[in-house]
């Protein structure tokens, strides 16, 4: 069995992408980041994403981003609230963590040489992207292509490190029935970039919206509670 590094957030793309995973018949090493993050309750779910698919071998890597800042989501700035799809793919929001999947992938890429392990799964998505510029496919090639060359792996092994972006030209509502078709369970997930008491989602960032509206379109409802918007 081939193993797999799944770069889990514990977030909706991600925990699709698990399961995704799981699916092909992966041997899945789940790799998480405390990163600094306002939204670390994230860490609270990926522990319950890996739990809940019984996944052995879950690292949780942490490093402080938030020591770089020019982040809403590493420091204390305000998180975009109640904006249209126009205002959000307007510019490169602020809520973007500069470098953020490159640093990831980084990590994902020594700890892959590491396990001998030739699969990177990431959950980065080209559609409902909110400008992010590391979420490109022309970037994971390019990091890819990179990875090859910057590796002992990449030079003295047959098999050659793939990157897989399984969800990058999915629209959310499609990324949503594919994981409910694997049995995903998003009542474990959290997509929030500024949670209010213990990690409820706001329901007004950016994540939050383009969440609902995916399960909207999915024609299903989002089974998270959002106390301060009505459904």
């Amino acid at each position: 069995m081939s193993k797999a590094i799944v770069l889990l957030s514990g977030g909706l793309d991600s925990t699709t992408v698990l399961a995704i995973a799981l699916d092909q018949n992966y041997e899945i090493i789940a790799l998480s980041f405390n990163y600094g993050q306002r939204h670390d309750y994230e860490i609270v779910c990926a522990k319950d994403v890996a739990e809940h698919f019984n996944i052995k071998n879950h690292h949780i890597t942490k490093i402080d981003l938030s020591s770089i800042g020019g982040s809403a989501l590493t420091n204390n700035l305000d998180v975009p609230k109640d904006r249209d799809l126009d205002e959000m793919n307007s510019e490169i929001p602020i809520t973007y963590v500069p470098a953020r999947n490159t640093i990831f992938l980084a990590y994902a890429l020594a700890l892959a040489e590491v396990k001998k392990a030739f699969n990177i799964f990431i959950g980065v998505n080209a559609l409902d992207y909110s400008g992010y510029p590391d979420c490109r496919p022309k970037y994971i090639k390019a990091f890819q292509k990179m990875g090859r060359l910057a590796t002992k792996s990449g030079i003295e092994e047959k098999e050659k490190l793939q990157i897989h972006t399984p969800l990058i030209k999915m629209k959310k509502s499609e990324i949503i029935q594919a994981g409910m078709d694997l049995g995903v369970d998003y009542s474990i997930t959290h997509s929030c970039y500024d949670p209010i008491n213990k990690g409820q989602p706001c329901g007004r960032c950016d994540a939050c919206q383009l969440r609902l509206k995916g399960f909207a379109e999915a024609g299903t409802v989002d089974p998270l509670n959002y106390p301060e918007i009505q459904r």
